[in-house]
């Protein structure tokens, strides 16, 4: 069972610092000192409650992952290559993995954070929003195995989400982030994405907007987001008072 869930934005080192102020800007946080090796490592802090954000500085292209804190990672580590998960890293402290459909994730020790309610944002005419869930994205023909590997991976409670390509691993509270299933139309290794929920998501494109990003699609419940480095999240009606 997973402790704490950490979502992890790999951002290019060129245009780091600024693509590390756009998020902190949209969730309320403040940038961390820089930490690690070559001061790639920040945590976007909010001003209370735990953080769950983290950027890191990368030379390729960017990325979203997650680290799962374990209480035993030795552990969890047989458990994901049970599981189907490739080892891609091991450090004495963490392993890095990829999962059965290709997406990148680390199992860390636990007790880096303190559980706690996810960070809720204020703006402009009362507009509310939180960011509090992870979107994972799988190819239509790899849906049902990482599925699989994700529910025995976390042993987190799963549902099936509204809409049929949908599904959900929501958390108990405190635990970082809920994880979204996203069935695609398309095969493809998977990938990941952030979700905000937002009491009035045409008031937060055009406030996220304004701080650099644009929006992509429009649609029913959501609006797809791309932030000032062309990587996509996305804006949702879900009640940010409510998850």
């Amino acid at each position: 069972m997973i402790q704490w869930v950490w979502a992890f934005l790999d951002r290019p080192a060129a245009g780091f610092d600024e693509s590390a102020r756009f998020w902190a800007a949209v969730t309320g946080t403040a940038v961390s000192a820089k930490r690690g090796e070559f001061s790639e490592f920040v945590t976007l802090e909010p001003a209370a409650g735990p953080g769950t954000l983290k950027m890191q500085a990368v030379p390729e292209a960017g990325r979203v992952h997650l680290d799962l804190d374990v209480a035993d990672v030795p552990g969890a580590r047989e458990t994901a290559t049970r599981l189907g998960a490739e080892l891609v890293f091991e450090h004495p402290d963490y392993a890095v993995f990829r999962s059965p459909a290709g997406l990148t994730f680390c199992l860390t020790p636990d007790g880096r954070a303190e559980p706690g309610e996810r960070p809720l944002v204020s703006g402009p005419g009362g507009l509310t929003t939180r960011l509090d869930q992870v979107c994972l994205d799988i190819g239509a023909s790899d849906i049902e195995r990482e599925t699989e590997f994700w529910r025995k991976l976390t042993g987190l409670p799963y549902r099936v989400g509204r809409r049929p390509e949908f599904a959900l691993l929501r958390g108990r509270p405190g635990l970082g982030y809920d994880l979204l299933l996203q069935r695609l139309d398309e095969d493809r290794p998977a990938s990941a994405h952030l979700d905000f929920a937002a009491s009035d998501p045409a008031a937060a494109a055009e406030q996220h907007t304004a701080l650099g990003a644009t929006v992509l699609r429009r649609f029913e419940h959501w609006i797809v987001m791309s932030d000032p480095d062309g990587h996509p999240y996305c804006l949702t009606a879900r009640d940010p008072h409510g998850v």
